[in-house]
């Protein structure tokens, strides 16, 4: 069992990294937040997620077209610093005043590997988002070499038409799985 502190500085110093790859940004990072509490993270956690929709990804990449990436990269490392100890100095001090919200379940209660049906939907969502960047990257290929690096008979699938045909796929077997 690991101490009380470390557990917190990991959920602080994890959260940043969470906000980022979510891509969402202040309009959606509340709920997602809410999401997070109900399933284990703790307070330091929850309120590094919600400072760092000031250091998303889009935000660092501006930063880095107006004032280079040196710079940049110095902006998000200072921010990231920020937050990782406003989150513990807020979780501290809530604590010590008494009034640090718990949420629904302990860290431990989720903490856990089973190989159960999220894991087979995590394999199966893996392959098809593999599918999806090499089709992505396939069609940008094309893209950058003028696109006469194929035949004019048509003999490929579109990226397009993939997604098209993915998305109604699914929505069809939910239909049949909510029929039955």
């Amino acid at each position: 069992e690991l101490p009380d502190f470390v557990i917190r500085l990991e959920n602080a110093l994890v959260a940043p990294f969470v906000a980022a790859a979510t891509f969402i940004g202040s309009m959606g990072n509340i709920p997602l937040a809410t999401v997070l509490n109900e399933n284990g993270i703790l307070f330091a956690g929850l309120m590094g997620f919600i400072y760092s929709d000031l250091m998303v990804p889009p935000l660092v990449n501006m930063n880095r077209k107006y004032y280079g990436t040196r710079i940049a990269l110095y902006i998000a490392g200072v921010m990231y610093v920020s937050i990782v100890i406003t989150a513990l100095i807020l979780n501290y001090s809530f604590d010590l005043l008494g009034v640090l919200p718990e949420g629904s379940r302990k860290v431990k209660e989720v903490t856990q590997f089973k190989i159960d049906y999220t894991f087979y939907f995590n394999i199966v969502f893996a392959a098809f988002t593999a599918l999806m960047l090499y089709f992505n990257f396939r069609t940008k290929k094309m893209e950058t070499d003028g696109g006469h690096d194929h035949e004019h008979g048509g003999g490929g699938i579109s990226f397009k038409r993939v997604v098209v045909y993915t998305f109604v796929l699914i929505v069809g077997i939910g239909l049949v799985i909510f029929l039955l």
